[in-house]
C-alpha cells in the first residue's frame, strides 16, 4: 500500500513549530514527544536502511518508525504482533462485544484526570460484567474479559469509551462446568447500565475525598465537596449508555475486529481528505444519522484539528489493553486450559508448528516495483546523513 495523499505527520510539520509557540505551557511533555515522534517518523531524523529488490534490484531507501502509540503509521505492526500473542486465548464460542460509555460531565472533567477516572473506566466496566455474569439469576459463572479503551469521537471530540470483548459462557464457580449463555444473548444491558453507573459515581465520589481530582477552569468550583456533591447528584438519575452489539461470526471475526480496534488511534491517515487555506478536511460519522447520510465531510482549521489529535494522548506508561477474570495475567493459561477440556477441544492454533503460522507472513520489505522480498544492504544511524538517494546514485 502506497502512502497517503496526506498524513497526520504532514499537518505537525508545516503547522506544529508555530503552534506549539503559541500554545508555550499549555501542553504537556507528553503531547510535545507525541507531536516530535509523528513529525519524525519515517523521516532520516530517526535514522534507515537501504533495502535491494532480490528479483529485480531495485535499491531503495527506508526510513525508520517512530514507534509511538499514538502514532498513525506505526500502528499495524504493533496490532499484528498483539494478535499473534492472542490467537491462542481464542475459544470455539461465539463472543460478544459490549461497550461502556462515561457521560459528557464526567468526559469533561476525565481530560485533567486521565489516569484516575479511565483506570476507573476499565475497573469498573470489569467489574460490572463479573459480578452480573457471577449472579446465577444472570450467567452464574466466571467469565473472561478483553477491554480496550478509546477516547474519541468520530470528530476527534473527547469521549472515553471502553469496548469489552467477552466469550459466551465461563467456568462454574467450582471451576466443574462450562456455563455457556443463551445464544445471541450475554446478559442484560440496562442490569449493565445502573450497576456500572452507581458504581462509577460511588468510585469517584471516594476520589474526591481521597483528594486523587483535579478542576480548572469552569469546573475549579468542583474542588469543594459540597458543590461536588451537587453537581453529581444528576448523573444518578439520567441512563448511562452501555450497549451490547450482535455477536461475532465465530472465534476468526474476533480477531478481524481485535486489528481494527486494539491499536488504533484518534484519527487514521487514511480518514484525512485535503490540507488548505481553510484548514483539515476529513472524513467523520454522523452517529444520529443513518444510511449513507451518516458520512460527512468536516474542515477544522490546522490549530483546531491538533488540539483535537492531542486530546487523546494518554498518560505515560498508561495500558489501554487490559484482561480480567479467566483472561487475567496470573492465571490466563491455566483457566483457558481448564476450559479446553470442560469444552472437549483442543487448541489447534497451540498445536500447529511454528513454520505453519509463518507460512502467511510476507517479508518484512516488499519492492514496491515487482513485490519480491527486500534485502538490507546498508543501515544508517540517527540524523546520519546518507550518500546520495538511489535514483542520484545510479545516474552518476
Amino acid at each position: 500500500m502506497g502512502r497517503p495523499a496526506l498524513e497526520v505527520a504532514d499537518i505537525f510539520r508545516a503547522h506544529g513549530s508555530a503552534w506549539r509557540q503559541a500554545q508555550h505551557g499549555h501542553l504537556s511533555l507528553g503531547q510535545l514527544k507525541v507531536m516530535s515522534a509523528i513529525e519524525q517518523c519515517r523521516s532520516a531524523a530517526l535514522g534507515g536502511h537501504v533495502l535491494r529488490c532480490h528479483t529485480c534490484a531495485q535499491v531503495e531507501i527506508a526510513y525508520n518508525s517512530c514507534r509511538n502509540r499514538h502514532c498513525p503509521k506505526c500502528q499495524a505492526c504493533a496490532a499484528r504482533r498483539w494478535l499473534e500473542a492472542r490467537q491462542a486465548d481464542l475459544l470455539p464460542l461465539d463472543y460478544y462485544h459490549l461497550v461502556f460509555t462515561l457521560p459528557a460531565p464526567i468526559s469533561a472533567i476525565a481530560y485533567y484526570n486521565k489516569a484516575v477516572i479511565y483506570d476507573l473506566l476499565f475497573e469498573l466496566a470489569a467489574q460490572t460484567l463479573r459480578t452480573i455474569a457471577a449472579d446465577p439469576k444472570h450467567l452464574g459463572a466466571q467469565i473472561g474479559v478483553t477491554l480496550v479503551l478509546h477516547t474519541w469521537g468520530s470528530a476527534l471530540t473527547h469521549h472515553p469509551h471502553v469496548h469489552g470483548i467477552v466469550a459466551g459462557g465461563g467456568l462454574s464457580a467450582d471451576g466443574e462446568r462450562w456455563v455457556a449463555c443463551k445464544s445471541g444473548f450475554f446478559l442484560p444491558v440496562r442490569v449493565l447500565s445502573r450497576l456500572f453507573r452507581r458504581r462509577f459515581l460511588e468510585a469517584l465520589n471516594q476520589a474526591h475525598r481521597s483528594g486523587a481530582l483535579q478542576f480548572f477552569g469552569e469546573y475549579a468550583g468542583l474542588r469543594d465537596a459540597r458543590a461536588f456533591a451537587a453537581w453529581l447528584a444528576p448523573l444518578r438519575e439520567v441512563e448511562w449508555v452501555v450497549y451490547a452489539k450482535r455477536p461475532f461470526a465465530g472465534p476468526a471475526a474476533v480477531l478481524a475486529y481485535l486489528s481494527r480496534y486494539t491499536h488504533r488511534v484518534a484519527i487514521s491517515n487514511q480518514r484525512l481528505l485535503a490540507l488548505d487555506q481553510r484548514g483539515v478536511t476529513f472524513r467523520c460519522k454522523d452517529y444520529r444519522a443513518t444510511g449513507k447520510t451518516r458520512y460527512k465531510n468536516m474542515t477544522l482549521s490546522a490549530d483546531e484539528f491538533m488540539r483535537r489529535f492531542l486530546l487523546h494522548v494518554l498518560p505515560s506508561g498508561f495500558h489501554r489493553i487490559r484482561h480480567y477474570g479467566l483472561l487475567a495475567n496470573a492465571g490466563r493459561r491455566e483457566h483457558l486450559t481448564r476450559a479446553r477440556q470442560l469444552l472437549h477441544v483442543v487448541s489447534v492454533i497451540q498445536t500447529q508448528p511454528t513454520a505453519a503460522l509463518d507460512t502467511n507472513l510476507q517479508p518484512a520489505f516488499i519492492c514496491p516495483h515487482c513485490g519480491a522480498a527486500m534485502i538490507i544492504i546498508e543501515i544508517f544511524a540517527r540524523g546520519q546523513p546518507i550518500r546520495a538517494p538511489p535514483t542520484l546514485r545510479a545516474a552518476v
